[in-house]
Parts: structure tokens; C-alpha cells; sequence
């Protein structure tokens, strides 16, 4: 019998692990401290298994599925893992370069391996591909103008002083500002090397409308051809980004300088210090809600007359039984487990679906996850 093997059960897994459980599959549970999942996974009736390699290889068949919530650096070793063992795999994570080149080996082996199922990247995928397709079915001339945004955060629910409040370890947030990005402005690429010399204004078309500060993430070019943009298209704005509570730059303006004077690794040993100090002042609070916004937009324009316009709005905050960053990463993994178990997944290294059917369903169980979830057409407001 096909069987799951989720590893990690950090705060962002417990959601999905209990909604395969709940809906009666085969799983069992890794984690590197059998006590911490225990206690996480307390009155769930789960195997939980101490997490090893070698462990794991032993108990790893010929089409079980692998989830992997471990950090990003684990995930091409069990993705090699999964080949090896014929298995499928799962994450939420970007696709490395690493990990495309495994997509001929999955590919030949007929496995999936399917990532960028979570929040961003994934639902911000499937929103996508729902407004392209939409667009793409107006018929429209291909001589047109495109503006594409896409802007995601997980921030408090309740704003505090430093605008922001950390749901796991701070290091990863420092050291993603030491990234560059590169998207599209004003028809042409701009690249940018520190997230702070790119913040901007954005009001998200909320019921009630809120102004947010954002800032390009990462590359964002590639996504052009992953949402199966039409060649012909002039693009003017493609960003995907990061959203913060308004008064975040100002409120992070002394980590932003001490961040760009640090030098890597020599500046690790730093980094750690500040990363523990945030999580000593700045942590969620037990029972404290947190709060996820996401906004995706696609425009259309001819000759400056607009002929498409809509954005995906969703908002969505934590309650009792699980944080909304919880909920919007690991119940989507689920997701993506229950679909290869169904075989509706394509073999080889994939991300979030984009055939229609699938957007639809997946976009329904989105609308179970949040609190708020819309379609706005601007031109008809």
C-alpha cells in the first residue's frame, strides 16, 4: 500500500499532517526529536519515528510519497533519496537548480516530484495561472501591454513597535536581505541588490482598503514563462514580492545598515546574535494571532486603454486551532499528496499544477483556509 513519510513537524506542518491523517491515510511522522513531535501531534493516532537517513531508506518503498518540511538544503539529498527507493517527493520550497536536473531521472522513473505547493510559492502560483488562463480566454490582441504583481507577507495581526514578529528562527528573514532581486519596471529589468533600496507603497484591495510597504523578492523573470505568459506580450511590470506592515523600513532601518556592513560567513556568528535576540523580543506569543496577506494582480492594456484588470485578495489570520502561515503551507502539501496519490500529477520536477480543473480545486480549498478570499474586477468597480 502507497504510504507517506512526512519529515519535520515544525510549526508550519502540523495543519497538514493532521489533514491526511483526518482524511485516513497511511503516514508515518519524522522528526529529529520523537518528544517535540509527540507533543505537537498530542491525541493524533500516528506513527512518529526519530529521523535518520539510514533509518528512513530502510523503511521507504517502491511508490510511497516522501514530504519534506525539513530546510531547503535537505531537500535535493531525499529528493536523490525518493530515486533511489522509486518513491515520489514533496515540498513547499523553490526549485533549485539542483533539483530541475533530477526532473529527467523522476521523469523516466514515472515519480513526481512536485514543489512550491505551500503559500509562496504556491497558492500565489495557482492565482496566477487562474488570472492568465482568464485572460488568455478574452481573445484579446497579442499587442498588448501586461502588468503583473504579486505581494505576499505573514505579519502580526495585532502591530507591534518593530512591525513584525517571527513564527520560527529570524536567520533565514536576515539573511534573505542580503538577497538581490530582479523583476520588471517600467518595461525593463530591474535589479536591485538590497530589498531595502526597492521599498514602495502598495494598497491592497481589502474590503476595508490597507496600504502595505513592498519589495521585490528574489528573480522573479522566470515565473513569466512558469505562468505560460504569451511571448507577444510587452510586459511593463512583473514582480513577484514581499509585503510588510506599513512603518516596517523605518522600524528595521538600523538592522538594514548593520546587515549590509556584515560579511559572509566571517558575519554568521553576528547574525546568530541578532537572530536571538529578535526571537527573545519579537516572537508570536502563545495564542497570539498572526495575519497573511496576499495580493495577485494581472493588467491588460492597449494604447494606455484598459482592457483587463483583476486581482486575487486574500486575508486570512490565525485562531485556536492553528496559525493562517500554518494552515497556508502545509494543508496545500497535503493537497499535493492526495493528488499524486490520485495520479493527477505529471512525473518529473513540477511546481503548482496549472491545469484548470486542478486551479479550480485547489483555489476551493484555499477558500476553506481563510478568512477572506476574492476576485476583484477593477474595471467593473
Amino acid at each position: 500500500m502507497q504510504h507517506i513519510h512526512w519529515i519535520g513537524t515544525g510549526l508550519s506542518a502540523i495543519p497538514g499532517i493532521k489533514k491526511l491523517i483526518q482524511d485516513g491515510h497511511q503516514l508515518t511522522v519524522w522528526n529529529r526529536t520523537v518528544h517535540t513531535a509527540k507533543t505537537s501531534l498530542k491525541n493524533l493516532d500516528v506513527e512518529i519515528r526519530e529521523f535518520s537517513i539510514n533509518d528512513l531508506k530502510k523503511q521507504l518503498n517502491n511508490n510511497d510519497i516522501l514530504v519534506s518540511m525539513l530546510p531547503g538544503d535537505w531537500h535535493v539529498p531525499l529528493a536523490n533519496l525518493c530515486l533511489e527507493k522509486k518513491s515520489h517527493f514533496v515540498s513547499s520550497s523553490y526549485i533549485s537548480p539542483e533539483m530541475l536536473k533530477l526532473n529527467q531521472p523522476f521523469q523516466d522513473l514515472k515519480l513526481s516530484c512536485v514543489n512550491e505547493v505551500g503559500l509562496d510559492p504556491g497558492i500565489d502560483h495557482a492565482m496566477a495561472h487562474h488570472l492568465v488562463q482568464d485572460l488568455k480566454s478574452r481573445d484579446l490582441d497579442s499587442d498588448i501591454s501586461i502588468d503583473f504583481i504579486s505581494y505576499c507577507g505573514g505579519v502580526p495581526k495585532i502591530p507591534n513597535p518593530f512591525r513584525y514578529k517571527f513564527s520560527w528562527s529570524p536567520a533565514g528573514v536576515l539573511k534573505a536581505l542580503k538577497s538581490p532581486s530582479k523583476s520588471i519596471k517600467n518595461g525593463r529589468e530591474w535589479n536591485v541588490e538590497r530589498p531595502w533600496d526597492a521599498i514602495t507603497s502598495y494598497v491592497a484591495p481589502l474590503p476595508k482598503p490597507e496600504e502595505f510597504e513592498v519589495y521585490p523578492n528574489r528573480d522573479s523573470l522566470p515565473f513569466i514563462s512558469q505562468y505560460n505568459f504569451n511571448q507577444e506580450w510587452n510586459i511593463n511590470q512583473f514582480v513577484r514580492g514581499t509585503l510588510r506592515l506599513q512603518g516596517w523600513a523605518d522600524a528595521w532601518s538600523g538592522v538594514f545598515k548593520e546587515i549590509e556592513s556584515l560579511s559572509f560567513p566571517e558575519g554568521d556568528t553576528r547574525l546568530k546574535e541578532m537572530s536571538d535576540n529578535f526571537w527573545k523580543e519579537n516572537a508570536y506569543d502563545k495564542g497570539e494571532p498572526d495575519r497573511v496577506i496576499l495580493c495577485v494582480s494581472l493588467k491588460a492594456e492597449k494604447n494606455n486603454n484598459p482592457l483587463y484588470h483583476k486581482t486575487y485578495v486574500l486575508d486570512a489570520w490565525g485562531t485556536d486551532e492553528s496559525t493562517a502561515m500554518a494552515r497556508l503551507v502545509s494543508i496545500p502539501v497535503a493537497k499535493a499528496v492526495e493528488l499524486i496519490k490520485s495520479g493527477a500529477l505529471i512525473s518529473g520536477v513540477s511546481s503548482t499544477p496549472d491545469s484548470p480543473e486542478i486551479v479550480s480545486k485547489w483555489m476551493e480549498m484555499v477558500n476553506s483556509l481563510c478568512q477572506h478570499l476574492k476576485i476583484i474586477d477593477h474595471l467593473k468597480q
